[in-house]
């Protein structure tokens, strides 16, 4: 089908641009060119289409009010201990943005650059593309990203590749926040993740750099589990999952399921982890969607992605890219 291509705002002197995608299973899907973000998804259900994903009707909201809704974060996704790293003898110092920590890429991070993006009605699919100098926010390296999304029925698939002239930290991750259901917040969505171990956390939410092993845990999510405890009070996730090794690429890693089993969410990705996030700090002013109103566990994020905080944690798997060992990473959702 034909990719319908708008302007939906500006940005800094910078036109942002949407394009929809429409599948012949009847999901559709706009993705903008600010920060690569998944504005909205639609999906078909008895008696009509629902939206998935949490995000704005007002290109304006989110530069002033989007907790990375739908966005790409980056360079380096997640949390960065003290917002620097060292790097082949060289310390550099980042912005940082949370508390003393460096978070998704800083103030001014990938997901909030405008992309430019080229639709490829053939695939149907949209190539975003986006050049960011040596010394933005801090790091190293003039890179070249690119992050391509192709919706083929129910499935969406994004692949990110990145080039760089220097030895560099890159680590990108996809944010979207999903609500599958009808009601306020996704705590009675049912989680299952491929995981048998987690990163331990300090108090400024930082991996110790301790993997620890999730049974008996609330990080246990390998049979399928809603987000409440025993006494069917919530139970806050902000946690990352070490994806099981030897695991086939071709099996989900994370599948859930809506409170009224309408949907069904599975995701599969090439990375070694996986945060799980399920909107804990979610509190924004500004209407969402067909002006919903996003609080507190309004919404779920599933962050395939290399581990936190790796550029401290050697024995994490690298997240340096050089000019002879490009970035690479897909991930694959299927809501049917």
């Amino acid at each position: 089908m034909a990719i319908t291509v708008s302007s939906f705002g500006e940005f800094n002197g910078q036109r942002v641009d949407q394009f929809r995608l429409v599948s012949d299973s009847g999901v559709s899907v706009d993705i903008i060119g600010y920060g690569v973000v998944v504005r909205d998804w639609r999906v078909p259900v008895a008696g009509g289409e629902r939206s998935v994903v949490l995000g704005f009707d007002q290109f304006d909201a989110y530069p002033e009010h989007s907790p990375h809704f739908g966005s790409l974060a980056g360079r380096v996704a997640n949390r960065i201990k003290d917002a620097s790293f060292t790097l082949d003898g060289v310390t550099y110092t980042l912005p940082a943005n949370e508390g003393t920590l460096q978070l998704h890429g800083g103030p001014e991070g990938l997901g909030r650059q405008v992309w430019q993006g080229q639709a490829d009605s053939a695939n149907n699919a949209v190539r975003f593309t986006h050049f960011s100098p040596d010394g933005a926010m801090g790091y190293p390296g003039n890179v070249n990203f690119a992050a391509t999304y192709t919706l083929t029925g129910n499935r969406l698939r994004l692949e990110l590749s990145a080039t760089t002239d220097r030895a560099t930290p890159i680590s990108l991750v996809q944010h979207q926040y999903f609500n599958l259901g009808t009601t306020d917040t996704v705590l009675d969505h049912e989680i299952q993740v491929n995981s048998s171990a987690y990163t331990e956390l300090g108090p400024d939410l930082c991996p110790s750099g301790a993997i620890l092993p999730s049974k008996g845990t609330i990080y246990d999510l390998r049979q399928p589990r809603v987000m409440r405890d025993a006494q069917g009070k919530p139970v806050d996730y902000d946690i990352g999952l070490v994806l099981d090794t030897g695991r086939k690429h071709s099996d989900p890693i994370a599948t859930v399921t809506s409170p009224d089993r309408d949907l069904t969410l599975k995701l599969w990705s090439d990375r070694p982890g996986l945060q799980v996030y399920n909107g804990v700090w979610t509190d924004v002013a500004a209407p969402g969607l067909g002006g919903k109103s996003y609080g507190k566990h309004a919404g779920f994020c599933l962050e395939d992605q290399s581990l936190a905080d790796a550029v401290h944690n050697p024995h994490f798997p690298s997240v340096i890219t050089t000019p002879d060992r490009p970035y690479s990473h897909w991930c694959e959702f299927e809501i049917a």
